[in-house]
């Protein structure tokens, strides 16, 4: 058995009481796991499995492949302020998806492990905005050490990864227009970082 925090990124029907967990660990980075009867009535993972959870689990390391069996969850952050406003959703899978694009399954990675956790903590608390988006890309850049001044971090990024997360798109479209209205005077509570 292993043991780590971690955050869920990604949830896959498997069957029709089976679920794909892809978790981001702290110990073991990127993992897949599944979670047997999940998705049955009084399941013992009932409540414990949504995106952006963070948590403490336990599974047994597969014997072949990269499917392991998830064995325990133990929520520690629900993080229900990601799914107030559409784009704070949106923000968060694009964090998410960014580091699963840009990560090796099963390599640790403690500084972006919290590098993501304080992103989805800020989104929670305080919303989606193009400055939160900006500064994890510029972040997750340094960290690869793709980074430099006279580059935009996207598109450092981009020529590392081949290209970023096709959700990005309609999140800079959301954010500046959401911005846009927030700076004419009403408060869209987006802009406060």
């Amino acid at each position: 058995m292993e043991q780590s925090p971690a955050i869920l990124i990604r949830l896959t029907k498997l069957s029709d009481t089976s679920l794909i967990v892809h978790w981001f660990t702290e110990d073991a980075g990127l993992i897949k796991t599944v979670a047997r009867g999940a998705r049955r009535p009084g399941s013992a993972f009932a409540g414990k499995l949504d995106l952006f959870f963070s948590a403490e689990v336990i599974w047994s390391p597969a014997k072949r492949g990269e499917l392991h069996t998830l064995k325990e969850v133990a929520v520690t952050g629900w993080r229900t302020g990601l799914r107030k406003a559409y784009a704070s959703t949106l923000l968060a899978g694009y964090c998410c998806r960014l580091l699963e694009q840009a990560v090796e399954p099963g390599h640790p990675e403690a500084a972006l492990f919290d590098l993501l956790r304080r992103a989805l903590d800020h989104i929670d608390g305080k919303g989606a905005s193009e400055r939160a988006m900006s500064h994890f890309e510029r972040e997750l850049a340094r960290l690869f050490g793709v980074s430099n001044e006279y580059r935009a971090p996207d598109a450092a990024l981009r020529d590392a990864l081949g290209d970023l997360p096709a959700i990005r798109r309609e999140l800079v479209e959301r954010l500046s227009s959401s911005e846009d209205f927030g700076s004419s005077g009403a408060t869209s509570g987006v802009n406060d970082v």
